[in-house]
């Protein structure tokens, strides 16, 4: 599924998104949605899995198994904040929401940052990816409700498949 959302933007945009389609944001929207359906049921299967003890007690596999499902959590998660956040690139770009739904640093101190800054896919994978590892946000803070609840299942899957791969993986 990851392969197929990369092949449609790239055909889209081959270099930069510099063509804004509505063909575009669907297709990345149902991608990133059933990338982040298949991966939590995933996280769901093998916490079931682990608990009634009917999962391989090679260690290897139960931490291969859990990386994957927290990579893709974090890399899955980054995406629904850069195509959700403002409305998305192009809406940000073009400023056409006045609100944001995440509040960075460089918004709160602009006096500190270049005066024509904007998120980039980075700085969504930097919010990801710091949910994930503190299960909580950072220094960027969600506003939207949307967002605040995209963070905390997030943060859950992520716990579960942490601290249950973990335990399993030194038990065995």
């Amino acid at each position: 599924m990851e392969l197929l959302l990369v092949v449609i933007l790239v055909v889209i945009n081959p270099l930069r998104l510099s063509r804004r389609t509505t063909l575009a944001r669907w297709g990345s929207l149902v991608l990133t949605a059933a990338i982040t359906i298949a991966n939590t049921a995933s996280a769901v299967v093998l916490d079931y899995r682990i608990i009634t003890g009917d999962v391989s007690n090679d260690a290897a596999v139960l931490l291969g198994s859990g990386g994957a499902i927290y990579v893709t959590n974090m890399l899955a998660f980054a995406l629904w904040y850069w195509e959700l956040d403002r409305g998305g690139p192009f809406a940000r770009h073009l400023a056409e929401q006045p609100y944001p739904d995440f509040l960075f640093p460089q918004m709160s101190d602009p006096d500190n940052s270049a005066p024509d800054w904007r998120p980039t896919f980075v700085d969504y994978l930097y919010v990801s990816f710091t949910n994930v590892v503190a299960f909580s946000p950072t220094d960027t803070m969600p506003m939207a409700r949307w967002a605040k609840l995209m963070m905390t299942v997030q943060a859950m899957v992520a716990m579960s498949t942490i601290a249950l791969v973990i335990v399993r993986a030194v038990k065995a």
